[in-house]
């Protein structure tokens, strides 16, 4: 099996897929633990290894692996955990024989993250047509790719995560709060909690949408609005921006680059 690894900002989510027949992209078990680029590859390898032993796998079962990674520094580890625990080689999303594959028709083509990246092979692979595509996590990034697959640029904005910790950071008396979906749909706050709670929450559905919104006008043609990551079915109940909800896209483009570098091996 694959050991697909997507290395964010916030969290590396480790991902146990299958690989070729009728079970081939099929996610077995999946792992979060918060990013430290500071943590070794032996801490990744006790930390793994007891959970796959949970999962009902071993060490054995894992015959390759990939990495894609938005935080340079944890890179080396990870490498490092492939080959002494796992005997293999790790294959780098976007680096050399594991190339893109698709165009990058933006200013900057060096520029664009790893996991935007994958998001794009994995949803043009999985949806025809053009594509927006709302990937929530640290930040949130809002990607076009049109009907041919190519990459034609998007939005980065402010994780919720992140303008919740800011807005609590800078006002001394404010709470800090959870964010959950609302059981309400009143925008009208009758104490503090409840409105910063609809100020995040009903503020970023309407940055959701607006933004959205605008994109596809600019597009001009029609576009399907895919979400993913790990906030994405936050909002899922209280917007119908969204035509799919695929939490997984990341790491599914992992493991179709993957395949697609095994052909000819």
């Amino acid at each position: 099996m694959l050991l697909a690894i997507d290395a964010g900002n916030t969290n590396i989510v480790f991902a146990l897929v299958e690989t070729g027949g009728a079970a081939g992209g099929k996610i077995r078990a999946r792992w979060r633990i918060a990013t430290d680029p500071r943590r070794t590859a032996d801490e990744y390898a006790v930390w793994l290894n007891q959970l796959l032993v949970l999962e009902g796998f071993s060490r054995s079962d894992v015959s390759a692996v990939i990495v894609g990674t938005v935080v340079p520094r944890a890179l080396h580890n990870l490498q490092v955990l492939s080959s002494k625990y796992f005997g293999t080689e790790a294959v780098i999303a976007g680096q050399e024989g594991a190339e893109w594959g698709f165009a990058l028709d933006v200013e900057e083509p060096g520029n664009l993250g790893a996991d935007r990246a994958l998001n794009a092979i994995a949803g043009h692979a999985r949806h025809p047509g053009d594509l927006i595509i709302v990937d929530f996590g640290t930040a949130a990034t809002f990607d076009v790719i049109d009907y041919r697959g190519a990459y034609k640029g998007g939005i980065i904005a402010p994780g919720i995560n992140l303008s919740l910790d800011a807005l609590v950071t800078a006002a001394a008396k404010l709470p800090r709060i959870a964010i959950t979906a609302p059981d309400s749909t009143s925008v009208i706050g009758r104490n503090t909690v409840d409105q910063m709670h609809i100020g995040i929450y009903w503020g970023y559905v309407a940055m959701i949408e607006g933004l959205v919104a605008r994109m596809k006008a600019e597009v001009g043609r029609p576009s399907k609005v895919i979400a993913t990551g790990g906030l994405a079915v936050l909002f899922e109940k209280h917007t119908d921006t969204f035509d799919v909800i695929e939490p997984d896209l990341t790491i599914q483009g992992l493991a179709m680059l993957w395949e697609r570098t095994q052909i000819g091996n």
